[in-house]
């Protein structure tokens, strides 16, 4: 079993920038490949940014790529998710999850995370 807990989301003017912390207790964070994912408000659960067990590689949506960065430290047991340059539409709740993830392909897909945490909100103005 794996407990996640996010922190850091909160309200930012557009343009602005928010980190993301996933800390992780349980069985060993390093042997799972973590994902960041969104909901908003109406819409479905939108796969982020996402990252192997190691951190050497990491994956992102188009839509923030170059703004958003994903990272992990196994000796904290901690991922995170660096976002810049907010736009209102990244509004969401934020939600890391973990999971054992062998193939670059599955990592957008919610069906290959084993756990998740409660999710924080982000809130972009204009």
């Amino acid at each position: 079993q794996v407990q996640l807990v996010e922190s850091g989301g909160g309200a930012v003017q557009a343009g602005g920038s928010l980190s993301l912390s996933c800390e992780a207790s349980g069985r060993t964070f390093s042997s799972y490949a973590m994902g960041w994912f969104r909901q908003a408000p109406g819409k479905e659960r939108e796969f982020v940014a996402g990252i192997n067990w190691s951190g050497g590689i990491t994956y992102y949506v188009d839509s923030v790529k170059g703004r958003f960065t994903v990272a992990r430290d196994n000796a904290k047991n901690t991922g995170y998710l660096q976002m810049n340059s907010l736009k209102p539409e990244d509004t969401a709740v934020y939600s890391c999850a973990v999971g054992r993830i062998f193939s670059s392909s599955r990592y957008r897909y919610p069906t290959s995370y084993d756990y998740w945490g409660q999710g924080t909100q982000v809130t972009v103005s204009s």
